[in-house]
């Protein structure tokens, strides 16, 4: 086993080198403060290796994206969502007959307990749909309160049901419930655009767009809020306790509302006269405060492979929906300028997934305020499974460590001898 030398006041310690099933390499450092009295300090975690995973695989600076050894780019073109989900979480694609008891439970599970409406009616409908799904995810804890393996078809089957009463919520619509004849992303559909006048078509394009960024979604290695399912989950709260708290991780526009941040930004744009290219030099000008949001990626230095799949479907959507909107016009020239021109190129700021997907789920018509919610149902399973693969390989109770910059000791001053 090869190891790494590291030298602290003169003294020599080794510590041993892990390396990765694709080449990765780690230096082992969980006894440094035992045999140092040091620790290491990476503020925001950009170069620790927070567990061991086998769940997803990413080459930022080859673009290459895998789940489970699959390639993003196969199972964007031939599986559905909930192949998707059962191979992230069980380790393996369905065979035909696991497929069908896997579809036929998550259609079983999806009602929820009518007493949940209460909380609904209980919410203001002007709360943030994230807001909601975040609590009402906690509250499916109070109606199953055991731990059993049964909560996580429980969790995928309902959180659709959750997230468009959500939505209707908002919208000051009826509850629509789900239906058990349909797949999982048109019963999702149904709940979310139908209404008493009548029964809702749903669109072939629409099914398939949604399949596509629900797959291109589910799991992304230890970002943000999956390090938060993994760090909640070691403490062996509920499964709904673990995945609400994922939810409120990802809300932030740093994270999964970065899509909502993109249309934000292109109503800006349109509300300024659709004068873009003000917008781009704005961008290239260092004491300007202006980003262009959905451009660049923290891990990926090259196309972000997801991207590349939106990029395709995107125009396919369009195309097939026959939509028009300004917006998504100057999109497209936004695009082509980052594609273009060369501050962009030298920077690796290449349009990523976020700028697409916002672009899809405003053209299906999907509210901005709906974008994040969309996020959180496709990244589902990659939580659970992150959950699961962290619970059953036994992880420690996470507890990392700080450098105290604060105050040293000093007595107490009474409050009359206070300046």
């Amino acid at each position: 086993m090869s190891t790494a030398k590291l030298i602290l006041d003169g003294k020599e310690y080794e510590f041993p080198v892990v390396v990765g099933s694709e080449g990765e390499v780690g230096i082992d450092i969980a006894k440094l403060r035992d045999v140092t009295g040091a620790i290491t300090l990476d503020e925001g975690y950009g170069n620790t290796g927070s567990c061991r995973s086998a769940i997803t695989f990413i080459d930022g600076d080859r673009g290459i994206l895998r789940y489970r050894g699959y390639p993003i780019e196969e199972l964007a073109r031939h599986a559905t969502f909930v192949e998707v989900a059962y191979l992230l979480i069980y380790g393996k694609l369905p065979n035909a007959t696991e497929l069908a008891r896997w579809r036929e439970q998550l259609a079983t599970n999806s009602l929820i307990h009518e007493s949940m409406k209460h909380f609904f009616e209980g919410c203001s409908h002007v709360a943030h749909p994230m807001a909601v799904l975040s609590s009402m995810v906690t509250m499916l804890s109070a109606c199953h309160p055991h731990e059993e393996p049964e909560n996580i078809v429980r969790l995928l089957a309902k959180a659709p049901t959750l997230a468009a009463f959500s939505y209707k919520k908002s919208v000051g619509q009826p509850f629509v419930y789900p239906r058990t004849d349909l797949s999982y992303t048109e019963n999702f559909l149904n709940m979310l655009f139908s209404l008493p006048t009548g029964p809702y078509e749903i669109p072939k394009v629409l099914d398939q767009a949604l399949n596509l960024l629900l797959i291109l979604h589910a799991d992304h290695e230890q970002n943000c809020s999956t390090s938060t399912v993994r760090m909640v989950g070691s403490g062996h709260v509920s499964l709904f306790a673990t995945i609400a708290a994922g939810i409120c991780a990802l809300w932030g526009p740093r994270h999964g509302g970065a899509n909502q941040e993109v249309i934000e930004m292109l109503e800006l744009i349109a509300r300024d006269g659709g004068n873009y290219r003000k917008y781009v030099d704005l961008a290239k000008e260092k004491g300007s405060g202006f980003r262009l949001m959905g451009f660049g990626h923290r891990v990926y230095k090259n196309f972000d492979p997801r991207a590349k799949i939106l990029k395709k479907a995107a125009d396919a959507v369009l195309e097939k929906l026959g939509v028009e909107d300004p917006l998504l016009e100057i999109a497209k020239n936004l695009e082509k300028v980052a594609l273009e021109d060369e501050f962009f190129i030298e920077r690796k700021l290449y349009p990523n997934v976020d700028f697409y997907s916002g672009i899809i789920y405003r053209a299906m018509g999907i509210p901005t305020n709906m974008f994040t919610v969309m996020f959180a149902l496709g990244r589902l399973p990659g939580w659970i499974s992150q959950w699961k693969e962290a619970r059953d390989g036994g992880a420690r109770i996470s507890r990392p460590r700080q450098i105290y910059i604060g105050e040293t000791q000093r007595p107490y001053v009474p409050l009359a001898e206070r300046a």
